[in-house]
């Protein structure tokens, strides 16, 4: 009975000594916040609910945390380097404060973390894309530090400037590139919309191409209009057309030639041969 009693006075002094405790920790928006007190990890519900960025908490019960007031920068660095570093370059931001970013070196990645793979770093208050920073990470998510002051700032513009030129991951090429500035290229290239209309533009080429050849003839260029394209293209003797093609199904809107009004009773790859029957 003594060790009971003994146990139940231990968990109320703690519970004293949790309302009395304030403490700093980083906070994603709609996120929760973690102390340890006397051994014991306890997760809060930060006040308000919205917060985002780095505080000094003290709960209010066993679930609810407020934000009594902001960090100085000395309190968050010695809270940072109590956590794992690792040098990351930025690809592009997820939602708020939060980007994705991907490891300057694999394998030192692989031996501090044992994977190797893009992370979302967390209260990313500085820094652009492709630039090297310095996250840290508890153990459960990585947490913003600081820019790298040691990385070359001419290899993130030689990647701002390829990008900017649309050039395909594939055909990157530069001094000093390595297989780790190649792999986050790629990663914010699929996310560029400049990318996306390029990707788009080779896939309506590829789709012009196979039908013009399947029909004997050859895609010289084509124009995107909306709802269709205007079709510059060669029969096998090279004879040159210009034709206006349907993006649905690839029905001839117009062909370039007379044909009685019956335009629509073709498609791209019949047209090749109504058009060689016509000039034989």
């Amino acid at each position: 009975m003594t060790d009971i009693r003994k146990l139940i006075n231990q968990l109320a002094a703690q519970e004293n000594n949790l309302s009395a405790t304030q403490f700093i920790a980083p906070c994603v928006r709609g996120g929760k916040v973690r102390t340890k007190v006397a051994g014991i990890i306890y997760t809060f519900t930060p006040k308000p609910r919205n917060f985002e960025g780095w505080g000094i908490f003290q709960p209010a019960d066993e679930k609810i945390a407020a934000v009594v007031e902001e960090p100085s920068f000395p309190q968050i660095a010695e809270y940072l380097q109590l956590l794992k570093p690792l040098r990351l370059r930025l690809a592009y931001p997820l939602r708020s404060q939060t980007w994705l970013a991907y490891p300057v070196n694999e394998a030192d990645m692989r031996q501090r973390c044992g994977y190797c793979q893009p992370i979302a770093v967390n209260l990313v208050t500085e820094g652009a894309k492709f630039e090297t920073i310095i996250a840290r990470t508890d153990g459960a998510a990585w947490w913003f530090d600081e820019c790298d002051r040691r990385a070359d700032p001419l290899i993130t513009e030689k990647l701002r400037e390829q990008l900017k030129q649309v050039t395909p991951p594939e055909k990157l090429h530069f001094r000093r590139l390595t297989p780790e500035m190649r792999t986050v290229y790629e990663i914010v290239a699929q996310q560029a919309k400049e990318f996306t209309a390029l990707q788009q533009q080779r896939q309506d080429e590829k789709l012009l191409q196979q039908a013009l050849q399947m029909g004997g003839g050859e895609l010289h260029e084509f124009v995107d209009r909306q709802d269709h394209w205007v079709v510059e293209w060669t029969t096998a003797d090279g004879e040159r057309h210009t034709s206006a093609i349907s993006k649905t199904d690839l029905t001839v809107m117009s062909a370039g030639i007379c044909l009685s009004g019956e335009d629509e009773k073709f498609d791209l790859q019949s047209l090749v041969g109504i058009v060689e029957q016509r000039y034989e």
